[in-house]
Order: structure tokens, then sequence, then C-alpha cells
């Protein structure tokens, strides 16, 4: 692991966070890369949406969180599974629907998740993830714990009814949870002022009595700082709030959408000149982290994600007869037991359309 070289001049705590906040930030965005090549070498099925552009709101946010936070996302999610800790080996292998992937093969792209680190999913339904994260925020103050829930949701989903119910919920019984809109410019194809009566998405708070703020989403700092201090009231005093974060997505809204057809290529690039990873190493460099340092850490984490390629290449995918497991609750045998695992009619075997029965 690369380290920062202070031999010419000290470097404080923080600097060393927003260090390793970069190293996250860089993985993110090499990690993406990696997934467009295999996606488009056919080796990852279903959906693949990537977040190039958006490191600075994902790290940012989930920095702010302490560890026994709960955080719920969108579809959008492998930014925020890496930047929550979970390993890129596991990430990569659950886009290849492997054993060893995070949801052991189950999920895919749309559907990370790694509860062990208090991460409660990618969700695929645009919305579907807000009365998740609403049950949830509930569910800590019937237990009293002093936690509190981050719900990721991209400006596409804003005007759905789930988006309200989920506000009204949270406001009428003071649920400790952060709504993270991650506003970047246009939902699938369509932008924001076109789709959404009030553009500004972080006022709709206000029709729930609820604190709404905007962030510069681009800007790592500032994200954590305001992130944070909505966290800590939604812990301490059980305030929901809305926080919007502006940033811009450089890639389609998914692999399979070029992201020129409502857009022009010069406004992409006019985003480029304001990469949050330029801006980010700008910021270690000014505060006397060493390029050659920054570098070293660039190339190790390529390497990284060079071996998750190949972790994920290399992993047997989930058998056949485990289709089933984890459908079922514990104690429901009797009701099920016609169903066999990877059968749930009591088929004696599966028949896929080549014929091959396994």
């Amino acid at each position: 692991m690369a380290t920062i070289d202070t031999t010419s001049a000290p470097v404080d705590p923080d600097v060393a966070d927003l260090y390793e906040h970069y190293r996250t930030m860089f993985l993110i965005r090499r990690f993406e890369e990696a997934a467009e090549r295999q996606y488009k070498a056919a080796r990852i099925g279903g959906y693949c949406h990537l977040s190039s552009g958006q490191e600075a709101t994902t790290v940012g946010a989930v920095a702010a969180m302490e560890e026994k936070d709960l955080l719920v996302t969108g579809y959008r999610s492998h930014g925020f599974a890496l930047a929550r800790g979970v390993p890129p080996e596991s990430v990569m292998a659950e886009l290849f629907g492997r054993t060893h992937g995070c949801a052991h093969g189950r999920g895919g792209s749309m559907h990370l998740l790694d509860v062990s680190r208090g991460y409660y999913g990618g969700w695929g339904i645009v919305g579907g993830q807000l009365p998740i994260a609403t049950g949830m925020a509930l569910s800590l103050v019937r237990r009293g714990a002093k936690q509190a829930v981050v719900c990721e949701l991209g400006d596409g989903a804003v005007n759905m009814g789930a988006f309200h119910e989920s506000l009204n919920l949270a406001a009428v019984w003071d649920l400790p949870v952060v709504f993270l809109v991650i506003n970047n410019l246009y939902g699938m194809g369509t932008a924001v002022d076109r789709a959404s009566a009030e553009p500004d998405l972080f006022k709709r708070a206000a029709a729930y009595r609820m604190e709404g703020e905007r962030v510069d989403g681009d800007d790592l700092e500032e994200v954590e700082a305001v992130t944070g201090r909505l966290l800590e009231r939604a812990r301490e005093e059980r305030r929901p709030a809305v926080l919007e974060a502006v940033t811009y997505r450089f890639r389609g809204h998914s692999v399979a959408d070029a992201g020129l057809a409502y857009r022009t290529r010069d406004e992409v690039d006019e985003h480029r000149h304001h990469d949050p990873l330029a801006h980010t190493r700008e910021l270690l460099e000014a505060r006397g982290v060493p390029a050659e340092g920054l570098d070293a850490l660039e190339h190790e984490v390529e390497d990284q994600v060079e071996r998750s390629v190949a972790f994920a290449e290399a992993d047997a995918p989930p058998p056949v007869d485990r289709l089933a497991a984890g459908m079922y609750t514990r104690g429901s045998d009797e009701q099920f037991e016609r169903m066999r695992p990877g059968a749930p009619f009591g088929e004696a075997e599966l028949v896929f359309a080549g014929g091959l029965g396994q």
C-alpha cells in the first residue's frame, strides 16, 4: 500500500483522510472503466449503470457516516459499495454473477449489498429504496439506537410517489434519515428542468417542514461536512433532511446509452474540465503531498482493479440447485415442502432454452 511521503513536510490527519478519500475516488473511477469494458465483452449481464464523475459525492457522503449508520441506494451502486468498504473483488464478482460476489452472484450490478458493512443494497426499482430506508429509520427509533440512515436516490426518483410518501412519514414520525438526492442533471435521458416543475430539488423538503440543502457534489470536503452535520442531527435529534448534491455523470444513463442523444459532446467535455478527481488531487498537492506519491497510489489502484477482474473471471457461478435458496423464511418448510431448491413447483430438473437439464 502506498503511503504519504512526509519526509519533506509534515502531513496533518485531515490531509491523511483526504489522501484515503482520493484513493477511494480513484478506485471507483478505474473500477467503473473496467466494468464498462467487461460489460462490452459480454462478461457482465443485465444492466450496468456507471457513476464516473460522481465520485466526490459518493465518497464524501459515505465518509460522513459512522460505522453503525445504514446505507440504502438506487441501482447506480458500484461506487457506494466500494466507498462503504466492500472489496472490489467482491463487487466485480457480483457483476459477473459469481459465487463470491457480495450478493453471492444473485443480485448483479443493480442489487449490490453487504449487510456486514451496513449497506442494505442497491435497489433496481426507481424510488423503491425510499420506503425501505424509511422503515429502517423507524426500526432504529423503536430500538432506541443512536444511528442514522443515508438513503441515496437520483434526481429522476423525486417525482415518484414513494419519494413524497417517504418524506411525509419521515417528517411525521421524526425519523433519523438523510435523503441524499444525487442530481446529475439528467433522469435517464431527460433534463431535470424538463421533468421537474421545481428543479431546485432540495426545496421539495420544505413541503414537509424538513431541512433541505444543496451542495456542490464535486467538492468532496463540502459534501462530507454537510452530510456529517445532517447525520449528526438525525442521530441526536431525530430530524430527517434532504441533501441535494449537484454533480454530473460522464457516461450515459447505462452502458447501453452513449449519452449523446440528449446532450452534446461539448457539454460533457465542459464538465470534464471540473473533474472531481483532478480537483481533489490538486488539493492534495497544494497541501504538501508529493505528486510521486499520488502517482504510486494510482498505479496500486489500477493493479487492484485488474486483480478484481481476474478474481471474478476465475470464480465459479453459483450452482443452479441453489437458485431458490433464501427465498422462503425460516419456519415455512411445511408450506413449501413440495418445492425443490431451484424448482419452485417440484420439477425434477430445470430445463433451459438450450435444452440443458441441470
